[in-house]
């Protein structure tokens, strides 16, 4: 599967198909799966923990940890859509929704270069 050959709808079913077929959809209740994306994110940056910017730059390019990495990414990106399967809501408006706000609160002409939050600009 390649991003530009894939449909969403296709990633939140297949998702949510895996966990049908094992009877899992009883533990994933939004409380549970939002502290699953927390567990997986906090395991995401274990692998970069007291390195520099410029060190987890040439680190995740190594085929080892790239592959860490992209395991805990996934894990992160699976939990957050069985989140969004289960509460009903569309990643695409979502995301969407949240761009327009973040392009509100980081207009290009302030925020260009810049890594102060909104309230800082």
């Amino acid at each position: 599967m390649k991003d530009a050959e894939t449909n969403l709808q296709e990633i939140k079913d297949k998702v949510l198909a895996f966990a049908k077929e094992r009877d899992w959809e009883q533990f994933h209740s939004p409380k549970n799966l939002s502290m699953a994306v927390s567990a997986e994110a906090a395991e995401l940056m274990e692998h970069f923990l007291w390195q520099s910017a410029d060190q987890s730059r040439l680190d995740v390019q190594q085929v080892a940890i790239r592959d860490k990495v992209a395991e805990e990414l996934a894990d992160i990106l699976i939990f957050s859509i069985q989140f969004a399967n289960v509460t009903g809501l569309s990643l695409s408006t979502i995301i969407d929704d949240k761009m327009q706000q973040n392009a509100k609160k980081y207009p290009i002409e302030k925020a260009r270069g810049r890594s102060d939050k909104y309230t800082d600009l």
